[in-house]
């Protein structure tokens, strides 16, 4: 059970410093506020309202239910799959980065019934859809996993 405690802990520590973050923000910026940064770079306010990339942000409200739900059940599984595996020293730490995710982006949905998005990317025209610091857990600790499987996999052939 240790070992998954240290690795929750870097679960705590991300959405410590997601739910920080968008305080920041939520303080400094009005909604839809930007400040540049770089050439390349702004940060701004906006409100997801629904998931990954704002997929289905227009459809009512019942969304926020929905994903709540599947994030609370997907931090459960990943939990018991970190407990089990915990001897795989990259999988629990991608593990644990989109428990944090997870658990920073749930928080907003709960409380503030949108997840508040703040870092803009982009080049020239072309703009990244804004994100957060949970987005950025999630999507590094996505990374993580598949680069363990890809390692796994090779390893058996």
């Amino acid at each position: 059970m240790k070992v998954s405690v240290k690795y929750l802990s870097l679960s705590a520590v991300v959405l410590a410093l997601d739910l920080y973050s968008k305080h920041l923000i939520q303080a400094a910026f009005a909604y839809g506020d930007s400040l540049t940064i770089n050439a390349y770079f702004d940060l701004v306010r906006y409100h997801n309202e629904g998931a990954a990339f704002s997929f289905l942000a227009q459809a009512g409200g019942w969304q926020k239910e929905l994903f709540t739900g599947i994030a609370v059940v997907a931090i459960a599984v990943m939990s018991y799959l970190m407990q089990k595996h915990r001897s795989e020293k990259v999988f629990c730490l991608g593990l644990a980065l989109v428990i944090g995710g997870a658990a920073g982006n749930v928080y907003d949905r709960l409380t503030l019934g949108y997840v508040v998005d703040f870092l803009s990317l982009h080049y020239q025209d072309l703009y990244w859809p804004a994100f957060n610091v949970a987005d950025s857990a999630i999507c590094l600790g996505v990374g993580m996993l598949l680069w363990d499987n890809f390692k796994s996999a090779s390893a058996l052939k």
